[in-house]
């Protein structure tokens, strides 16, 4: 890599906008994804199934729609999409404020999941499209701090809002600072344009082929991550320690952002392996703490564990695939990669719900934190077939 290219800019001023645009996607994302639950359990009178299937049925809408999603980016505009989705995605937001049933509750999860996966989609495509070529791994990383960061901030605002207020105005809240993802994404300069196709639908506008491989590796990670994203609120209140659960995830979108910059360039300069086997190591060893948490500083340590492993291993993971699925193709990629992500966390949810409710929480963390030897063992395979592809793939250059 020349100077020139290891200097290409990635903070431009598109980046920045959608950075932001993506942030309060996702923050309104986990606020509600970390609420919601208790909303089922004390508002609803749910069990702990039910509050798992509150994000299995969004998650669903979700996955059916995103292998869509590509197609409709690429016929539409990348840019149009995305204002279209955010602001149904905001208009959802507000009906959370007159639910009174478990069932318009799964209604509208299923309706409001249609417009995330469209948005999020967007954003990572037009993201992929704005870095610079040679600055992939350490520009997408960079862009993957939005969502690291609302990881921190929606639960945050979630948790500390339900302490002094009702879910009706926690809902009415977050329903307005999506008028700020809605402000930014108007700023944003897609830098492709709308390329309408004229043939019929086939398998290729739905899922990247290449990019499938890792993207099924990425929904095992997201089967265990979960049992974060659904249960942390609801064991860390059965355990007398909801107030040190904001704090959790402080220190859990901390350790991702620390790490971020080192691992971004480690990845481009050394390659993904010295990078992704160490994040599940650590992402395993957060949940196997999980199980036995007994007061805040261990709850803390998981979180730094938690935050290190799987903040490093997903945005890697996220590269790998647009890196295989070529120029493009990256909103493709990106959809294919989310398709499966989203149904490795929804499938997690739902079972991991019924682990939670017939045997205990700390059963459920033993559970995925084991299962990471899973996920080391499906990459290794999946990095073997694709360095065979390459080699058989390869064609030398003719000299003379």
């Amino acid at each position: 890599m020349n100077n020139d290219q290891s200097m290409e800019k990635i903070w431009t001023k598109s980046f920045v906008f959608i950075f932001l645009s993506n942030f309060f996607l996702f923050l309104t994302f986990y606020a509600l994804l970390t609420t919601l639950p208790i909303f089922v359990l004390e508002e609803l009178s749910g069990s702990e199934t039910q509050a798992g299937l509150v994000a299995t049925i969004f998650l669903l809408s979700a996955i059916i729609v995103r292998p869509f999603s590509g197609r409709l980016l690429g016929d539409f505009g990348k840019k149009k999409m995305l204002i279209i989705s955010m602001l149904l995605f905001m208009a959802s937001s507000f009906l959370y404020i007159g639910i009174n049933s478990l069932y318009l509750l799964l209604a509208l999860r299923f309706f409001h999941g249609i417009w995330f996966s469209i948005a999020s989609t967007a954003t990572g495509a037009i993201a992929a499209d704005i870095v610079p070529e040679t600055r992939r791994g350490e520009g997408l990383g960079y862009y993957v701090m939005s969502q690291n960061i609302a990881v921190v901030v929606g639960p945050f605002i979630g948790l500390t809002l339900l302490q002094v207020t009702t879910f009706q105005n926690l809902f009415l809240v977050l329903s307005v600072l999506m008028v700020g993802a809605i402000v930014f994404t108007s700023l944003v300069s897609d830098p492709t344009a709308a390329k309408p196709s004229k043939r019929k639908l086939s398998v290729s506008d739905l899922f990247d082929g290449k990019a499938l491989p890792i993207a099924a590796v990425a929904s095992l990670i997201a089967f265990s991550y979960s049992a974060i994203l659904s249960f942390i609120s609801i064991y860390a209140k059965s355990i007398g320690l909801i107030e040190a659960a904001s704090y959790f995830y402080v220190l859990f979108a901390a350790a991702m952002l620390l790490s971020r910059p080192f691992v971004g360039r480690l990845f481009d300069r050394v390659g993904p392996n010295i990078v992704i086997y160490p994040s599940i190591g650590l992402f395993a060893a957060g949940l196997l703490v999980l199980s036995i948490v007994q007061s805040p500083m261990m709850l803390f340590l998981s979180a730094i564990l938690v935050g290190l492993g799987y903040g490093t291993v997903v945005p890697c993971l996220q590269t790998l695939a647009i890196q295989s699925a070529g120029k493009g193709r990256s909103a493709h990629a990106t959809a294919t990669f989310f398709t499966l992500f989203d149904t490795g966390v929804a499938t997690g949810s739902y079972v991991l719900g019924l682990i939670a409710t017939n045997f205990g929480f700390q059963q459920l963390y033993i559970t995925t934190g084991i299962f990471m030897i899973v996920v080391v063992f499906a990459y290794k395979l999946m990095m073997k077939k694709r360095k065979e592809t390459e080699v058989k793939n390869y064609k030398p250059v003719k000299i003379g």
